[in-house]
């Protein structure tokens, strides 16, 4: 930029240019800021967004653990048939009660237990960033400085022991002789 203005540009448009091309305070050397602007805006915020309420578990963490039928519970070997109205009423009392009990504790203790599950995974998060992760880089800084060290003592003092001790032993010649 030499300070003139070209045919058609105004000054505002020549310093955009210039704030685009180099970036600004708040975001430095960011040359497509237009598109990060977008970008952000597409984000999705975790507090907003709509639930599926078809499929509960779309990562299927309860697949192997809670799937419990009827038949996988009570199972009448061939011979032994109760009446089919027994058999009947049993099935609708088995998964009628399963179904209300699931709801009703649902109802009363889900919300609270989410509660606490959502103070439990914040507390864990907060501890997680701002007390594991930087005591897990101070001690690895730390251990980069003793192992330096370590490895300085190693050369220094074992790397020459063990290299004359290899030369002496290295003339050292066994066999074995078998004598019938």
């Amino acid at each position: 930029m030499t300070g003139e203005l070209k045919d058609g540009d105004t000054e505002e448009e020549i310093l955009h240019s210039f704030i685009r091309k180099q970036g600004n305070i708040y975001k430095p050397n960011n040359k497509d800021m237009e598109n990060e602007s977008l970008n952000e805006k597409a984000m999705d915020d975790v507090h907003t967004k709509e639930i599926d309420l078809v499929n509960r578990d779309p990562k299927h963490i309860n697949d192997d653990v809670v799937k419990v039928d009827f038949e996988d519970i009570i199972a009448e070997p061939a011979g032994t048939y109760s009446f089919d109205g027994v058999w009947k009423a049993s099935f609708t009392t088995f998964t009628v009660t399963k179904y209300w009990c699931y709801r009703l504790l649902t109802a009363l203790v889900g919300i609270p237990l989410a509660l606490i599950w959502g103070i439990f995974f914040a507390i864990l998060s907060f501890v997680h960033i701002w007390a594991v992760v930087p005591c897990v880089k101070s001690y690895l800084i730390e251990t980069h400085c003793i192992s330096r060290v370590y490895s300085i003592f190693v050369h220094t003092f074992c790397d020459p022991l063990y290299e004359a001790m290899g030369k002496c032993f290295s003339n050292i010649r066994v066999s074995t002789i078998k004598k019938v």
